[in-house]
């Protein structure tokens, strides 16, 4: 069995940029394990721009941005394995993938990092009737159909869902001259992010029905239509609501869910909320030395956070390393009126006071309020906001003073105070 300092699960923006910033904290035994045939992941069929405005400065498109850190990455003659499918992660850290160059190999790793990224909820998640018919596809194969395949899937085109990799398809699909009839989203706001609403649908006219969902699809060799229905408080259709929209194709934005199965292997401690593991502030699960980052902790609006997340787990990978052993007396963060969750989900109550990113997002639509955190019910922080949505995540950053407040805590709490 070979022996591996670092096993980072994952090629893609996330696990490159831990990669990187290892590398730079002085860790040299690396090894990335990506099962597609490049390096970039998600990005590369993400041929839009957008990307980089925090990281870089400058708007990039997809492909642009994980050239930057494919080029860091080989730069520092990091090792990699291409084609290569992690099937099981032990929680004695014992890594196995297969690869048609190497076969079947185990690595026993000092420290992993999981940075696998989230895959699209399929329509079976969802219940929608209809016969299975062609011309239903999540958003992202679609993207990638159209991006890197060459091929358009359809003509006439309804998306369920308003998640961004939905928004940014309806653009696109008009872009190559399919016509879309709509955007149908079930709850009362957008679950992506607001530009793309105004970019992607706005720009071109294409309409967006909240609360509204698709009760049927049409069509037995091939989609002819979807029946649409608006939804009571309940989410429960109205039936005296329903039409239909003729379309050949259909395309399904319905969330995304961090790719954790590898995870539940490990043993690893899961949030009920996000899907992703409980982590602490060095993004750390309750496996010594088995890290996550990126959206298979959570899933991100901008790719530029998914980055500056994986570079702080890379560094505290190395520390891991070099010798840092994690404090097991941990404290859990609760959320409250309306925050939905927080990344991290526990603090360590040790006597290490820095800086600290907390993400997080509400569970509705809130105006005028002021987000807070308190440390056995006394605020340390506070944040005034005009508008909180599902969609936008919230990014807090606390300061040593403050972080010693909350680590010093019998309870720590974060709230929406309205």
């Amino acid at each position: 069995m070979k022996k591996i300092n670092l096993v980072i699960v994952g090629g893609g923006p996330a696990g490159l940029a831990a990669a990187k910033a290892a590398y730079d904290c002085g860790e040299r035994d690396i090894l990335i394990l990506e099962r597609e045939a490049e390096l970039g992941g998600i990005l590369n069929q993400c041929i839009h721009n957008g990307f980089g405005l925090h990281t870089f400065k400058e708007e990039l498109t997809g492909p642009e941005y994980a050239a930057r850190y494919v080029a860091e990455v080989k730069q520092r003659n990091i090792a990699y394995k291409l084609n290569a499918t992690v099937i099981d992660v032990s929680k004695n850290k014992v890594v196995t993938y297969v690869s048609e160059e190497d076969g079947l190999v185990q690595v026993q790793a000092t420290a992993i990092i999981l940075a696998c990224g989230c895959r699209e909820r399929p329509r079976g998640a969802i219940n929608t009737a209809g016969m299975r018919g062609a011309g239903v596809f999540s958003a992202g194969t679609a993207q990638k159909l159209v991006n890197i395949d060459g091929y358009l899937p359809g003509k006439e085109v309804v998306i369920l869902g308003s998640g961004d990799i939905g928004l940014i398809m309806a653009r696109r699909m008009t872009f190559e001259g399919a016509k879309v009839q709509a955007v149908v989203e079930l709850m009362p706001y957008s679950s992506g992010l607001n530009r793309n609403i105004v970019q992607c649908l706005n720009d071109f006219g294409i309409p967006l029905y909240f609360s509204h969902t698709v009760v049927d699809i049409k069509g037995k060799d091939r989609v002819t239509g979807v029946v649409v229905a608006e939804v009571d408080e309940k989410l429960r259709p109205k039936k005296e609501t329903e039409r239909l929209i003729p379309c050949d194709t259909l395309l399904l934005s319905v969330g995304l869910l961090p790719e954790n199965e590898l995870a539940k292997n490990a043993e690893v401690q899961l949030s009920n909320t996000t899907g992703g593991a409980v982590v602490d502030e060095n993004l750390m699960t309750n496996i010594d030395g088995v890290f996550e980052c990126g959206n298979v902790l959570h899933v991100h609006d901008l790719v530029d956070f998914v980055s500056a997340e994986s570079e702080n787990a890379g560094k505290c990978a190395a520390e891991y390393i070099q010798g840092y052993k994690p404090c097991h007396e941990k404290i859990t963060i609760r959320c409250t009126n309306g925050v939905r969750y927080c990344v991290p989900t526990v603090l360590n109550k040790d006597d290490v006071y820095a800086a600290q990113s907390f993400k997080m997002r509400v569970s509705n639509v809130f105006k005028k309020v002021e987000l807070a955190v308190l440390a056995d019910g006394v605020k340390v922080f506070g944040k005034k906001r005009p508008v909180v949505a599902p969609g936008e995540m919230e990014n807090i950053v606390l300061s040593a003073e403050q972080m010693k407040a909350l680590k010093q805590a019998s309870d720590v709490e974060i709230t929406l105070i309205k």
